[in-house]
Formats: C-alpha cells, sequence, structure tokens
C-alpha cells in the first residue's frame, strides 16, 4: 500500500473494526478502506444493510425498510472516491412523480420533481392562493436547507454560528428558526388549506418525529425529496448490496453472521473488539454503527457505556408496524410513492404520544414493482405498507390483529383492496424492531427529533472515548439513507484525522482531541 496524507504503509497498517453494516458502517469502511487502511467489518446478519432489509414474497424479496433512494448525489460521490461509477452497479430509476397523496373527501395529489408542476397540480386542487402559498414554502425550504446544508449536514462538527451567517443573508427563513417554533405551527401560518398542512407536516415523520413537537426547520426535508428520487431496480436492499462489494473491492473485510459483543478498552481508548464466535480483534480504532442507545445501556461493556451522555439518544423517536407482502391490487391507481391520509390528524398522534396505536393511521404504501409502469394484469405485486407508531407501544396480545384492522380496512375506503391478506410473519412491529436491533426500544430513527435545539444534540462521529467513533442513523447529522451514509464519511474523515495527527492516540487519561476534520481526495490504494 502506498502511502497518502501522512498514511503509514503496510508495515504497520492502522487497524480498524466496523461494527455494522448498515448505511454509516459500509460507507465509513469503504472511505477507511480507500485511505489504504486494514478494515474488518463485522455484521450480526448474514447480509448488509442494516434497516435495508427485505422480506420474502411470492413476487420476490420485498423491501422492509427504505423504499427510495434521495440526494443520490452523497452516493456518486463515494464511488467516484473509488474510481467508479454508481451507475455501473445499480439502475436506478428517477421518479418524475414523487409521490401521490389520498384524503378520504376524494382528492388527490400528485408531487413532481418539477417545482412548476407541482404548483400546478396544487392550484388544481385547492386553488391560486394554495399555488401561491406552495410557491412560497418552496422558496422558503429551499433557503432553508441551504442555510443548513453545509455547517450542519455536510459538517462533522456542525455549529450554530456558521448557520446564522448563512441565515443572515436569508431573512425569510427566521421565524422558521424562532425557538419553540413546531413544524405544525409554522405550516398553519403558510397554508391555508388544511389538507396541505397535513402533507408537508407529514416530512416530521420521516426523520422519527411528530409535526406539533418536531421543530419548525424541518420544512427542509422537503427540499431533500424535491431534488429527486430514485427507485433501485430490484429494490432497496440492492443499494447495500453494492456498496457491501464496494467495500469489498478496496479491501474491506466483510464477516457476516457473527456480531460484536464488546468493546474493550486499554489506556483510555478503545483497543479490541470481542466477537460472538469469541475471537477478538485487535485495532486502533472502532466505529460501531448502531443504535447509540446500546453503548448507553451496556450492551458492548462497560469500556464505551460513559463515551456518550443520555441525551445523545434519548428521549427516543418514532417506531413503526411495517407490512412487507406480495399481493394482487385492485380499486387505486398507485405509483410508487403513495400516502392515504386520515381525517383527523390528532387521531393519529395523539395515541402514539401516550403509547397506543393510531385511533385513525395515516398509511405509507410503497408499491415496489411500479418504478417503471404497472405490471401486467392478475400478476403478484410487492408492497411496503408503513403505519407510525411509538417506540415502546403498550404490548397488546392481539397487536397483529389490531393493526391489520387499522391498515386494510383503512385502505379501502380509499378503494384499494388485495385478493389475500398478508400472513402475520409479513408484519414488523415495534417490538420486532427492538430484538432486531439491541439497545433501540424499538425507535427506527435513533434520537427524537422534538425540541428546538434536538438536532444539535445526536452525538457526533467522534465520542468521548479516543478509538470510539459512530455511524450510522443515530449519530449526526441524523436519520435517512443519506444522512446515515454522510455519517460514514464524518467517522472516517474523523478517524484518518485523528490517527495522522496522532493526539486521540497517544495513552493519556484526558479526553478530547482534534475538532478539524480532512476531507478524502482520490484514490488511495
Amino acid at each position: 500500500m502506498s502511502q497518502q496524507s501522512g498514511m503509514i504503509n503496510s508495515e504497520g497498517t492502522r487497524k480498524v473494526v466496523v461494527i455494522g453494516a448498515g448505511m454509516g458502517g459500509l460507507c465509513a469502511a469503504i472511505r477507511l478502506g480507500l485511505a489504504g487502511l486494514s478494515v474488518t467489518l463485522v455484521e450480526a446478519q448474514v447480509y448488509p444493510g442494516g434497516k435495508m432489509r427485505t422480506l420474502p414474497s411470492i413476487a420476490g424479496p420485498v423491501d422492509a425498510g427504505p423504499t427510495v433512494l434521495t440526494l443520490r448525489a452523497v452516493f456518486d460521490d463515494l464511488f467516484g472516491a473509488a474510481g467508479e461509477r454508481l451507475e455501473d452497479h445499480l439502475t436506478l430509476i428517477p421518479q418524475p412523480v414523487l409521490a401521490r397523496h389520498w384524503w378520504l373527501d376524494g382528492s388527490r395529489l400528485d408531487l413532481f420533481a418539477d417545482a412548476e408542476a407541482s404548483a400546478s397540480a396544487i392550484a388544481d386542487l385547492a386553488g391560486p392562493q394554495a399555488e401561491a402559498e406552495f410557491a412560497r414554502f418552496n422558496l422558503l425550504s429551499r433557503q432553508l436547507y441551504q442555510a443548513f446544508d453545509s455547517p450542519m449536514m455536510q459538517s462533522s462538527q456542525p455549529g450554530l454560528a456558521g448557520i446564522a451567517l448563512n441565515a443572515l443573508c436569508a431573512p425569510a427563513i427566521w421565524p422558521a428558526l424562532a425557538p419553540h417554533r413546531s413544524l405544525a405551527r409554522h405550516l398553519t401560518a403558510t397554508f391555508s388549506d388544511p389538507r396541505l398542512r397535513q402533507l408537508f407536516g407529514r416530512y416530521a415523520t420521516y426523520v422519527g418525529g411528530m409535526p406539533d413537537l418536531s421543530p419548525a426547520v424541518l420544512a427542509l426535508i422537503w427540499q431533500a425529496e424535491a431534488q429527486g428520487v430514485w427507485a433501485v431496480q430490484g429494490g432497496m436492499h440492492q443499494l447495500a448490496r453494492a456498496l457491501a462489494g464496494l467495500a469489498e473491492r478496496v479491501g474491506v473485510t466483510l464477516r457476516y453472521g457473527v456480531s460484536a459483543v464488546k468493546i474493550m478498552r486499554k489506556s483510555e481508548r478503545a483497543a479490541e473488539v470481542i466477537l460472538s464466535d469469541n475471537r477478538s480483534l485487535k485495532c486502533d480504532a472502532v466505529v460501531f454503527n448502531g443504535d447509540p442507545a446500546a453503548l448507553l445501556a451496556g450492551l458492548l461493556g462497560n469500556g464505551p457505556q460513559q463515551a456518550l451522555a443520555q441525551g445523545h439518544a434519548h428521549p427516543r423517536s418514532l417506531s413503526a408496524w411495517v407490512w412487507s407482502f406480495a399481493a394482487k391490487p385492485s380499486g387505486a391507481d398507485l405509483i410508487h410513492h403513495n400516502v392515504f391520509f386520515a381525517n383527523d390528524p390528532t387521531r393519529e398522534f395523539a395515541p402514539i404520544a401516550n403509547g397506543r396505536m393510531p385511533e385513525e393511521a395515516t398509511l405509507y404504501v410503497c408499491a415496489q414493482d411500479r418504478s417503471l409502469a404497472p405490471p401486467g394484469v392478475g400478476e403478484p405485486e410487492r408492497f411496503e405498507i408503513i403505519m407510525n407508531a411509538p417506540p415502546k407501544p403498550i404490548l397488546s396480545p392481539h397487536e397483529v390483529t389490531e393493526c391489520r384492522a387499522k391498515t386494510f380496512p383503512q385502505l379501502a375506503k380509499f378503494g384499494l383492496t388485495f385478493d389475500q391478506a398478508p400472513p402475520d410473519q409479513a408484519l414488523m412491529t415495534p417490538h420486532g424492531f427492538a430484538a432486531l436491533f439491541p439497545g433501540s426500544q424499538g425507535a427506527i430513527y435513533g434520537r427524537s427529533p422534538h425540541g428546538t435545539l434536538a438536532s444539535f444534540q445526536r452525538p457526533r462521529a467522534r465520542t468521548a472515548l479516543p478509538g470510539l467513533y459512530l455511524a450510522g442513523g443515530g449519530a449526526h447529522p441524523g436519520a435517512g439513507v443519506p444522512m446515515a451514509a454522510l455519517s460514514g464519511k464524518h467517522a472516517a474523515e474523523a478517524i484518518l484525522k485523528d490517527l495522522t495527527s496522532g493526539s486521540r492516540f497517544i495513552p493519556t487519561a484526558m479526553r478530547g482531541g482534534m475538532s478539524m476534520v480532512s476531507r478524502l481526495t482520490g484514490r488511495g490504494r
């Protein structure tokens, strides 16, 4: 191996263990492998992807996690750093219609990748005033996104100063930055039509929050979708496979079906990982791509338990009940992305806030096989249906039956029916998520986004324990496929900076380290 940016040669190659092959872990491993480090990635499951998982069905593997790709540039950049192209390994299908939205009064609204087409559709739905309101909201959310992108999402060390500086250039966004201004309140002031308030409030759930408790700044999530949505041919799990293949090509050793049971500390830093097969991996750094709450709970030993503060992982985000199955649908003109709204949002979120199933649920339906065109008549299709849930619902012995009753009769009100009901095992519950992802307590998105400064309370790549780093949706910059990928980039940059500076690798009783990061450039092998 050649030297790059001060990295040492193969005689003394630094070793890194990455725990978890989710988006954050895969992306961190790839960038560290590119820099010439010896990287071993261990994954408890027998497949890569973390929450990007599938279940079997009569029509083939059906997605049971993320359903579309946004902010594609994050992954183009990653493959480009390895001298490759994303499109050579995946077939990405751009979706001109971002999502189709349905209400029980019979109204329907498509939003498009073309903002003018979205504005025209909103005018057809709710009139010229709503069209003008959307134009203002679209501009404001774009300015919010631009204000937060560089100093927050793209930075491993986010700070209010950079955001404030950007905000000075965009006074229109100031009300959205006001303390204690919720997304729901912001949308009430923005849209006169309650359907549009309900629609854009839905984006809070994309990061595990409720509109009335999440900060108004989450309006920027709309821009992540407005910049483009891509379906992945074969399902989103193909993205995880492509990343795992890239990791192997840059020299990462992937070990599936083996979990990390303990992170050992030596000379006041992370120095070894004990595996479930009783083997141990000595290392110079550890990347933990799991829920940070697992570290706080001591699930990986006492060594890393003090590396985080409770506020880094608590309170918890929302969970979900997720159906993944195949059937023959009828009665609704579906596209890939569909949202069927409840009549009254309070009947959904008030019960969730109290740990219960919604009285009336808004349902997201991914028709996975409609990325290009509807399948042949009479052919079974793959579906993923998501209903929001509290992270630790009050357990009912009839949970599956109750969830079924909240899902399929509700869709039938919109005219959507299926030729056969999915089996019970097609349902993933919050308790199922808790079992599959240790320490998560069922929360899908890590820490809750509720509160004015919630985004700044997520843990960053560096922890208080030198040598231990975080990646994944539970770490900065947050939940979602591209954000988790960026967290892996931040973790890799932090490790490379610390290894070259050595400041956090000198045995010492003091904890701290460099706050600056360096960017990877080019190929290091």
